[in-house]
């Protein structure tokens, strides 16, 4: 097993649940060829069920085990040369080969978002939105630009939302939420702990619960009504970090989708925001400038 998968591991070792840590210690301390194994195989000798080795490898950010198997399989040789961290660069690029390289990446990133997107689910999240009495937003760490995005486009039209980072402050946030109430979780993974305890306590609170991950059936996934998912990519670190550009395009999916559901009530609050954030501005302001529609 190469050193990056065995860090990984030890990192998210003291969250696994028993079962999952068998499987976790079977895997450490094999020594067979990783190219021949199968999910039979791996739940097998570590004495536990094929549904928690599949949690196990959802766990650590695969989106299935073809992909885990890949890495299992790999060298650290194998591994450098073609990813680093999920960048698509090697020892051998240059700073060139950058823009091309991380366009790419995006590009594939939305493409993979725009198969994931439902749109039946993509309407009954708006829905939910456009009607709710309170939205609560909940994040951690790398999701905290696609959360204050979020809050922003909605504030802009008129929809008042808050979002919430401590984890202290999104328990106390989610237990006050009732039926009426929309809470929205945010996890690249599905698996961030406050993020997941945050939405589980806004559902049990009666709060309608909307989650933007990557990978299904993840915990996000569990305690949330409705899930629109990115992608099912996943190649660690780097992929979490283009992430950003399909959990940004969901919330303009969001964004735009409200403002087609009632058409001149949001352009009426939209121009009314634009309007106010125009008078933060130096130079001269128009007032009888023409509204967007």
């Amino acid at each position: 097993m190469n050193k990056r998968l065995e860090k990984e591991i030890s990192r998210i070792y003291a969250d696994l649940s028993k079962s999952e840590k068998k499987t976790a210690d079977y895997l450490l301390g094999a020594q067979k060829n990783f190219k021949e194994m199968t999910l039979e195989k791996i739940a097998h000798n570590a004495q536990v069920s094929q549904p928690t080795v599949l949690r196990f490898i959802k766990a650590l950010g695969y989106g299935g085990f073809k992909d885990f198997k890949y890495e299992m399989a790999g060298s650290e040789r194998e591994e450098s040369s073609k990813f680093l961290y999920g960048f698509p660069i090697s020892r051998q690029d240059s700073i060139r080969d950058v823009p091309a390289k991380t366009i790419a990446t995006a590009s594939g990133q939305i493409k993979e978002t725009i198969k994931s997107i439902t749109p039946e689910i993509l309407e009954q999240a708006v829905q939910a939105i456009t009607h709710a009495n309170k939205i609560a937003v909940y994040y951690v760490e790398n999701s905290s630009c696609t959360a204050q995005d979020l809050v922003t486009k909605l504030m802009y039209l008129g929809i008042h939302c808050h979002c919430y980072e401590d984890p202290y402050m999104q328990s106390v946030s989610a237990a006050n939420l009732s039926k009426g109430d929309v809470a929205i979780g945010i996890s690249y993974s599905g698996y961030s702990r406050n993020t997941v305890d945050a939405m589980e306590i806004a559902g049990k609170a009666g709060a309608a619960t909307i989650a933007i991950t990557n990978f299904e059936h993840t915990l996000l996934a569990k305690y949330s009504d409705l899930v629109l998912y990115t992608s099912n990519q996943q190649f660690l670190y780097g992929n979490a970090i283009f992430s950003r550009v399909s959990q940004l395009l969901v919330v303009d999916m969001i964004y735009i989708s409200i403002l087609l559901s009632d058409y001149d009530k949001y352009t009426e609050k939209l121009d009314e925001s634009s309007r106010v954030i125009a008078k933060q501005a130096y130079g001269s302001i128009d007032d009888n400038s023409k509204d967007i529609r």
